[in-house]
């Protein structure tokens, strides 16, 4: 569980600061060619890779989610015994319901 947790840490932390680095960048000139450009179209250059560059990571983060075993998790006996009993209870009380509703409506 605690490397789902440094998973999800570690891509909230890069999603927040990828965007925040890349706008500075282009604010600062740390980007070459972005000197010459008006300052209206550097807003726009960066605000498109800012938000590229959020998409790549939440792609990363899928991946990464795809491709974690899914035999490893494993459900609580309990939990799903409880789950099955309430579907199951669910189940006949709206076998009988409907009965009732039938009549009512002929």
């Amino acid at each position: 569980m605690s490397g789902v947790v440094n998973k999800f840490f570690i891509t909230s932390l890069v999603m927040w600061a990828a965007p925040v680095a890349i706008l500075y960048a282009f604010n600062h000139n740390f980007v070459p060619g972005v000197t010459d450009m008006s300052p209206h179209s550097m807003t726009l250059l960066s605000g498109f890779v800012a938000v590229i560059s959020v998409n790549v990571v939440i792609a990363f983060y899928i991946c990464l989610a795809m491709r974690e075993p899914s035999d490893k998790h494993e459900p609580d006996p309990k939990f799903l015994a409880e789950a099955k009993a309430s579907v199951k209870q669910l189940g006949q009380n709206q076998d009988g319901g409907s009965s009732e509703t039938r009549s009512k409506q002929e």
